[in-house]
């Protein structure tokens, strides 16, 4: 929204700049320490809040908490059908069973809805915090457009203040959400080459999130089959970094990179596992086959 500050009042400007001084949402939350980034400063931080990043994630996860919540759902009635069924049958045995599994589902019904609220409580505030921060930089601009005076240099002073508290506040919420984005689990299906794989040789593959590394060894048998150290891992999402997969072929002491990819994780928050094959080489001639469970 545009505004025009073309005779604004030197009590406007205050009654304004004081408007967006809020108590912190760090004293409401329990919240993780937010990332900080050198800035070209010597000694200073900065904070960086990413929010367009923090939306599709948002959504991506939104949409696929809804998922689980229809399929236990769905799963919810159909054992409060066989419930009834049983009951009329009278076999106790099984009847109770059924009971004990209708009340498992229900209680982690309730939980699902709990996590889709507080996400979506905390996606709330945190749009309130980026709105706060845009009405500051767009004043701080028409401020610095206008004569300096007294006023105007305190006002940006308190300006730049708020502006600052809801950058940290942003990155504060950001920690905090990323708590309730779950886990992914990784599996190594294997390397597909075609006529580029053969029998005897060596690959290490190099999966990276953040700070989360995975380092595997694999080895192309005399049945073409494939035999790795490793075959799973668990990854914790966060909303900025994307997966890194390197692949270096091993020949004795010396090693080949055969290429290095990235891959977004915004397509992994659904309930069924997905299967990425992703190219390793520049015309595909050898891809990779990972598998991801949310």
């Amino acid at each position: 929204r545009s505004c025009s500050f073309t005779g604004f009042s030197t009590v406007q400007s205050r009654k304004l700049a004081k408007s967006l001084s809020r108590s912190s949402v760090r004293s409401r939350m329990s919240l993780k320490p937010p990332k900080a980034y050198n800035s070209l400063q010597k000694g200073a931080l900065i904070w960086d809040p990413k929010p367009l990043q923090v939306k599709k994630i948002f959504e991506a996860l939104k949409k696929g908490l809804n998922e689980y919540l229809e399929a236990h759902q769905a799963e919810l009635d159909y054992l409060s059908g066989r419930h009834k069924d049983t009951k009329r049958n009278s076999r106790l045995a099984f009847y109770y069973d059924l009971d004990k599994q209708i009340r498992s589902v229900e209680r982690y019904i309730r939980k699902l809805e709990f996590h889709i609220s507080k996400v979506e409580e905390l996606y709330e505030a945190y749009c309130i915090q980026c709105r706060l921060r845009d009405g500051a930089t767009n004043m701080k601009h028409a401020f610095s457009l206008s004569p300096s005076t007294k006023a105007s240099r305190e006002s940006l002073v308190e300006l730049y203040k708020n502006f600052q508290e809801c950058t940290e506040d942003m990155c504060f919420i950001e920690g905090a959400l990323e708590v309730h984005l779950g886990e992914f689990h990784v599996k190594m299906k294997g390397l597909v080459g075609f006529a580029r794989l053969c029998p005897g040789d060596q690959y290490e593959v190099f999966v990276r999130l953040g700070r989360q590394k995975w380092r595997l060894k694999g080895k192309i048998e005399t049945d073409d089959s494939q035999t790795w150290d490793e075959e799973e891992k668990i990854f914790i999402p966060n909303l900025h970094e994307k997966f890194e997969i390197k692949v270096t072929e091993l020949r004795g002491l010396a090693t080949i990179l055969v290429g290095v990819v990235t891959c977004d994780s915004i397509n992994f928050f659904t309930t069924k596992p997905q299967a990425i094959i992703v190219d390793i080489t520049e015309l595909g001639t050898i891809k990779l086959q990972l598998e991801v469970l949310w």
